[in-house]
């Protein structure tokens, strides 16, 4: 019997060492490694009058260690239990301020040590920088003195930014902000016993929800809920610290223009268990600046009940906001359809207006014929109404004229044709401080800004008048030829002073001012340098091909340092791409990004292989059109095919691509994709899929903009699942998900089924679980683990493949 349960045991051992293969953290190739980790050039924050500048510096990663730190996952939020604040967040770890006249940067003194700033934020005389500081026990409120470059701390109590930063000028001397009511070390302990099980109910209204995680799961959870986003708003000035009306959970305050009034979103109960706290019962209401209530003005219910379909809303107002142009008016949508969008109604929505003291009934101030989406604010006869269909991609912005009530179309366009897109208006500041649409000649025109510039020859930034008579664009400046540089601020609308970002292949973004009236030569101020010599001598283009059924696709093509077809032949090849949908194939074809952008590395891409003696084909132009009466998801697969056979080819075809040595890859939907891809065809090597979902039915409710229920269009559910098909993934798949993965769908358990079922049909797969990552990775160790794996992958089965 010993013998018996002794080979019992070596059996079973051996079966777990190889189907489990733990290691340590590995470190990639040193150029990898140096590629990641080389400090990023610091942010840019420029005062109005272009006379100070804020240089904030960043580490590149924090280390998995400082993930592990303790965390909460309640209503969609992710909590640090010690301090009051979001667990995962970006830190600034110092600053400097340059006097751009004279040149001279000082390191800002008085800011603690580490320092973990956030929230960052000018007075509104920009004499002032405000910021927080977050430590393990709670998070402090500090200003900067621009003029003498020192920091003080402000706050008495503790700030609670669980639910957002929530802190804001209310003039040069005074700031708003929440603190917390209790000490963290007063959260409500776990019972061993519960009061009874979880229940959840719903007595026949229709409640279809999107996949979120980390939601309320027990009574439990929402009594953590309620005691970490439970805070008192105060006021400070001059670091006197004064109570504004009782704690609550706060989830909006904003100020009237004039400075008079709050309006406040809080949230109340019952908390649910379907959406996450934006989406929470509220109340909005208008205080005065003691917290007396001046009016309730509704209470919103939980947007479970909100009907599928893109287009639709519940049957509420929506969009609650301050008029910016006039001292305290509020404003909001209603619709009018019951809020389903294909109900036959001439107009869709209405938006109401009501102005202090708020005693008097709503003004209907215009309806639109589709959905409302925003109002940008200019004066007593100008305002831009944007409206739209986000399932027909269509965007229309109207010109409304608030004395007269008249709206009138000055832009109609498909949101995905960028040839098209006008861009965005320059706004100013009017007499309330706010920022509101900047008018020339008269108020006959405005200034446009595109920071993306799309043409046939690749995003080329401009800035343009926009006549809003003629409805017509006259650009004045356009980015030259060669270079990419797009328009930061219009420092003197009138004079066309701006602040620009410019950047090539070869040269580093850095900032300069630009004169469009005097002609006179750009002044440079900032002179930074390249964080990544290892990338220089690496060729970049953008190449063009089509696929079989002529739709005109793009790429950004890196090739190694020194390359030479002739003399070294074709490369192993990683793609690197991620699906998009279009109702029109002319938009899909168009070419989007540019060739002339210098260089720059997140943990995401996909360039590290270029220093491995890989050609690396970035940002593989994947549309999914839609073909006549149907939906662009209707031939996905189909689509796909074509989309990485034309790459294929055309990189086979320039002869630097070795067609029998190809890799696909992609993160989230680019995972998707590469997982189709690879069940579908044999058109790869070796495939890499990063935080992506495998099976459509765990996202019954729609995904990416596919509107459609799996009650709707099962087939097409099953049909775009690679699980499905996990019997045919015989190309070897690496998949890669972060263990806390906190984006809608994409569940982990999505990477550990497709592995499971393609390791049961006897296919080449590993499954990389990455810990305490969330959909984007940010651990030091992680990355660069990760990057390791990758690397050992392409090269075993696509650099050295048989």
């Amino acid at each position: 019997m010993k013998k018996l349960i002794l080979n019992l045991f070596l059996f079973t051992g051996s079966i777990g060492v190889y189907a489990q293969d733990a290691v340590d953290y590995q470190i990639p190739p040193q150029a990898m490694a140096d590629l990641l980790l080389a400090k990023p050039t610091p942010g840019v924050s420029i005062d109005g009058k272009a006379e100070w500048m804020l240089l904030s510096n960043r580490n590149s990663y924090a280390s998995v260690e400082e993930l592990a730190m303790p965390e909460y996952r309640i209503a969609g939020l992710r909590i640090n239990p010690n301090n009051y604040s979001p667990s995962r967040q970006v830190f600034v770890n110092s600053f400097s301020i340059k006097n751009i006249k004279s040149g001279k940067t000082t390191v800002v003194t008085g800011v603690p040590s580490p320092l973990y700033a956030g929230n960052i934020s000018w007075s509104p005389d920009e004499k002032k920088i405000s910021f927080t500081n977050t430590t393990q026990k709670g998070v402090d409120l500090y200003t900067i003195d621009v003029a003498t470059q020192k920091a003080v701390k402000i706050n008495k109590g503790a700030l609670n930014v669980v639910l957002g930063g929530g802190i804001s000028w209310l003039n040069n001397a005074t700031l708003l902000y929440r603190i917390a009511t209790k000490p963290a070390s007063l959260a409500p302990p776990k019972p061993l016993m519960p009061k009874g099980p979880t229940v959840q109910q719903n007595l026949g209204k229709a409640a279809p929800s999107v996949t979120y995680q980390d939601l309320i799961k027990s009574p439990y959870d929402e009594q953590l809920f309620e005691f970490y986003a439970t805070s008192q708003l105060v006021k400070n000035t001059g670091g006197v610290e004064i109570p504004i009306g009782k704690p609550a959970i706060y989830a909006g305050v904003s100020t009237s223009p004039d400075k008079n009034y709050l309006m406040l979103r809080t949230i109340r109960k019952p908390f649910s268990y379907l959406v996450a706290a934006g989406g929470f019962p509220s109340t909005i209401s208008i205080t005065d600046l003691n917290g007396k209530l001046v009016k309730e003005i509704i209470k919103l219910p939980s947007s479970e009940g909100t009907p599928s379909g893109y287009d639709n809303t519940q049957n509420v107002a929506r969009g609650y906001d301050w008029r910016d142009d006039e001292p305290a008016t509020i404003t909001w949508a209603e619709p009018l359809d019951s809020g389903l969008i294909k109900k036959q109604v001439d107009y869709h929505d209405a938006v109401y207006a009501l102005s202090a003291p708020f005693t008097g009934q709503p003004k209907e101030l215009f309806k639109t014929q589709t959905r409302f989406r925003g109002i940008s604010w200019g004066d007593a006869t100008l305002a831009l109404v944007q409206e739209g269909l986000r399932s027909k991609q269509t965007v229309r912005i109207n010109r409304y004229n608030p004395s007269t009530g008249a709206l009138e179309t000055l832009i109609e366009r498909n949101q995905t044709d960028a040839y098209n897109d006008p861009g965005s208006p320059v706004t100013t500041k009017n007499k309330y401080g706010r920022q509101v649409i900047q008018v020339l000649e008269n108020g006959t025109k405005l200034l446009m800004n595109n920071t993306a510039g799309s043409s046939a020859k690749g995003d080329l930034p401009f800035l343009a008048k926009f006549d809003l008579n003629t409805k017509k664009n006259d650009i004045l400046w356009r980015s030259a030829e060669g270079t990419y540089e797009v328009v930061s601020d219009v420092l003197d609308a009138n004079k066309l002073v701006l602040l620009t970002r410019k950047e090539s292949q070869k040269d580093v973004p850095n900032y300069y001012i630009k004169n469009l009236m005097l002609r006179i030569a750009d002044q440079p101020i900032t002179s930074f340098t390249n964080p990544y010599p290892l990338l220089t001598g690496v060729s970049k283009e953008k190449i063009s091909y089509k696929r079989a059924d002529g739709v005109d696709l793009t790429g950004d093509l890196y090739l190694p340092k020194g390359y030479d077809k002739a003399k070294d032949g074709p490369l192993p090849v990683l793609l690197w791409a991620y699906p998009r949908e279009f109702n029109s194939a002319s938009d899909a074809a168009q070419i989007r990004g540019s060739k002339d952008r210098f260089t720059t590395i997140s943990w995401a891409s996909p360039i590290y292989w270029v220093t491995q003696g890989y050609a690396v084909l970035d940002n593989a132009e994947m549309p999914i059109v839609a073909a006549a009466d149907k939906k662009p998801n209707d031939t996905f697969v189909d689509q796909l095919k074509l989309n990485a056979e034309a790459a294929i080819n055309k990189l086979s075809e320039m002869g630097v691509g070795d067609k029998n040595r190809m890799a696909v890859g992609g993160h989230s939907y680019g995972a998707f994709m590469t997982a189709n891809l690879l069940a579908h065809t044999g058109l790869f090597k070796a495939g890499i899929a990063r935080s992506g979902a495998y099976n459509r039915t765990l996202t019954p409710f729609g995904f990416q903009n596919e509107e459609r229920t799996y009650w709707d269009a099962p087939q097409l559910y099953y049909e775009m699942s690679p699980f499905s098909y996990a019997n045919k993934i015989k190309t070897p798949l690496l998949l890669i998900h972060g263990d806390s993965d906190n984006n809608p769908g994409t569940y982990p358990i999505n990477s550990e089924r497709l592995f499971a079922a393609i390791k049961g049909f006897g296919g080449t797969t590993r499954f990389v679980f990455l810990p305490y990552e969330s959909h984007s990775y940010a651990g030091k160790e992680n990355i660069l683990h990760m990057l390791w794996e990758m690397n050992t992958w392409l090269d075993k089965y696509v650099k050295n493949a048989k």
